[in-house]
């Protein structure tokens, strides 16, 4: 996955399971409501919160998750939330759900949302999206207006469903003024800690932004920006384009769909969809060109949805979710790499320098992106 794992804050910390036999996942699948006889189960992509299957059948094909119940204390809740989003757009109409594709989720057999093994491990079955891939990276402006669409469209359908319906599945997450003081916990602590000349610059950068990291936590208890249901990790490879690369036709990984802001969202999707250098890169590239396309694009899909308030605080957004990924990265170095798997001590300072230096690019072209937002959303 380009975005680590995600953790409540200040809560367990977890790393991925090893994957199960093979002989149990085929075991599990066959709990489920599949269209046609099983011909196969193998491991599917790369993620390192759930262990993930794709399943073969005579017919269809699905996709077989079991969620990991170290990092989601309730994961029954995201078969809930799940449930309760499909039925939200299953009542819409196709024009306001055209261009919005959401894997559904496979009963089992007795008709309920998952299966638990004898562990007491939760597993889901996913319906899978043919002649569909991802994208490394983005290569075009069209591209990125795709995912502006795509993620509009999701904002602007959830709109009418009401975020009190729906479970928090992440307690914490995003909420960054914690992850601040888990920092300053592990800083101040009485262990040793590691101390380096990168250790220190990354420090100062962080503390240099104490005001950024209390903006979005302090104007929604100030009642100035609304809860919404929000995807909660679109970034890139979260987000299915068609077999040519060119449309984006569904968003995945719903574990994260829980009441939030659409700042998050939103900063997020930038981070991940404009830095040209790549999360695992040297340094870091924000390009402009993308994150207009982007932005034009989300606006004119979520014509109306954003309250001037919100549109005044998206600069502040893209600043501070690499921010907060930058801190959590050197958080979890400090820790010894407790919780964002690495093969070797060094790549999750690495990776907070990467994601303070997309920082301080985006500070160095604030007039800019701020024009641009300002031009997609009518002057805000």
């Amino acid at each position: 996955m380009g975005h680590p794992p995600r953790s409540a804050t200040p809560g367990p910390r977890a790393r991925a399971a090893a994957p199960p036999p093979e002989p149990e996942a085929a075991a599990i699948a066959k709990g489920f409501a599949l269209a046609a006889p099983l011909l196969a189960i193998e491991p599917l992509g790369s993620g390192l919160i759930n262990r993930t299957y794709l399943v073969t059948t005579a017919g269809p094909a699905y996709v077989l998750q079991r969620l990991n119940g170290q990092v989601f204390p309730q994961p029954a809740t995201i078969l809930a939330n799940l449930d309760r989003l499909t039925r939200h757009l299953a009542g819409q109409s196709g024009e306001d759900t055209a261009g919005l594709r959401l894997p559904a989720l496979i009963p089992t057999r007795r008709g309920e949302l998952g299966l638990r093994d004898a562990a007491g491990d939760l597993w889901r079955m996913l319906e899978h999206v043919p002649a569909s891939r991802t994208l490394p990276h983005l290569e075009t402006p069209a591209q990125a207006g795709a995912v502006g669409a795509i993620l509009a469209r999701f904002h602007r359908v959830c709109a009418g469903l009401d975020p009190a319906q729906l479970a928090i599945t992440l307690p914490g997450f995003h909420v960054t003024p914690a992850y601040r003081r888990r920092l300053d916990e592990v800083l101040g602590g009485p262990g040793p800690i590691e101390r380096s000349a990168e250790v220190d610059a990354a420090q100062r950068f962080i503390d240099a932004r104490a005001d950024l990291i209390e903006v979005l936590e302090s104007a929604r208890a100030a009642g100035r920006l609304p809860l919404r249901v929000v995807h909660g990790d679109p970034k890139l490879d979260n987000i299915l384009f068609d077999a040519a690369g060119e449309r984006a036709i569904a968003l995945i990984d719903l574990d994260t769909v829980q009441p939030g802001l659409v700042h998050h969202d939103i900063g997020d999707c930038l981070r991940s969809c404009c830095n040209r250098r790549g999360e695992a890169g040297s340094g870091a590239a924000f390009d402009l060109a993308l994150c207009q396309a982007l932005l034009s694009a989300y606006a004119e899909e979520a014509a109306g949805l954003l309250a001037e308030a919100e549109v005044a605080l998206l600069y502040d957004a893209l600043r501070l979710i690499p921010l907060e990924l930058g801190l959590r990265f050197l958080t979890d170095h400090l820790e010894g790499d407790r919780y964002f798997r690495v093969r070797t001590h060094g790549e999750n300072l690495h990776k907070a320098q990467v994601q303070l230096a997309l920082v301080a690019d985006i500070e160095r072209q604030a007039d800019a992106i701020r024009r641009g937002i300002a031009a997609a959303f009518g002057g805000g």
